[in-house]
C-alpha cells in the first residue's frame, strides 16, 4: 500500500511519478505497465496519477516526449560533406541513445512502439517527418519518403537490437565500428540517385 498524505517538502511528486513511469514502461512495455505499479514504484497513492495525468496514456505521452530539438539534430546531420552524411546521422543518434539521462525514456519508447499503436505512431511520425523527411528534402533524392523510411527502419533496427533485445555482439560493438559498417547504407538511402 502506497503511503497516504502529503509528500515531504521539496519533493516534486509529478517528477517522481514520471521517473517511476519511465522505469516501468522501459521494463514492462506499455501494455505490461499498470497505474498501480507506477504508483507503487513512485511511493504515492494511485489517485495522484489521475490528479497529475490523464490516465496511463497521459503519463506515457509525457514519458515519450523526446527531449531533443529536431531542428538542431537535422542541422547538425546536414552540416558537412554529403559523402559523410550517413556517418554524421549515426553518430547523432548514438549521442542521443547513449545519453544516460535519456536512456530509460528511449528504451520505454522502443518497447512500447512494438506493442502499442499510439507509441508506434509517435515514433513513426517523429522519425519520418521531423528527422529523415527533412533530411531527404535537403538532399533532393528521388522517392524522398521511401528513402526516409528506409533510413529510419535501419536506425530503428539498430536501436531495437542494441538497446531493447540485446543482440550480441551488436550491444558491445563500438559506435565507430557500427558507423563504419552501416554509414554507407544510410548514405545511399539518403543521397544516391
Amino acid at each position: 500500500m502506497a503511503p497516504r498524505g502529503r509528500r515531504p517538502a521539496g519533493q516534486d511528486t509529478r517528477i517522481l511519478i514520471l521517473d517511476a513511469a519511465r522505469a516501468e514502461f522501459a521494463e514492462q512495455g506499455y501494455d505490461g505497465t499498470s497505474l498501480r505499479a507506477i504508483a507503487r514504484r513512485a511511493k504515492v497513492d494511485a489517485a495522484l496519477l489521475h490528479h497529475y495525468f490523464a490516465g496511463k496514456p497521459g503519463i506515457f505521452a509525457e514519458c515519450i516526449a523526446i527531449p531533443i530539438d529536431p531542428e538542431i539534430i537535422v542541422a547538425r546531420i546536414l552540416d558537412g560533406p554529403i559523402d559523410q552524411l550517413g556517418e554524421r546521422l549515426i553518430r547523432a543518434f548514438f549521442q542521443i541513445w547513449d545519453d544516460s539521462d535519456r536512456r530509460a525514456s528511449f528504451v520505454a519508447l522502443m518497447r512500447a512502439a512494438v506493442s502499442n499503436e499510439a507509441a508506434a505512431r509517435s515514433v513513426r511520425e517523429f522519425l519520418s517527418t521531423a528527422i529523415f523527411g527533412r533530411i531527404t528534402e535537403q538532399t533532393g533524392v528521388p522517392d524522398p519518403q521511401l528513402r526516409a523510411n528506409l533510413a529510419a527502419s535501419q536506425m530503428i533496427g539498430i536501436a531495437l537490437g542494441r538497446y531493447v533485445i540485446g543482440l550480441e555482439p551488436l550491444t558491445n560493438t563500438s559506435v565507430e565500428d557500427v558507423v563504419a559498417l552501416v554509414a554507407p547504407a544510410i548514405s545511399r538511402y539518403l543521397t544516391a540517385d
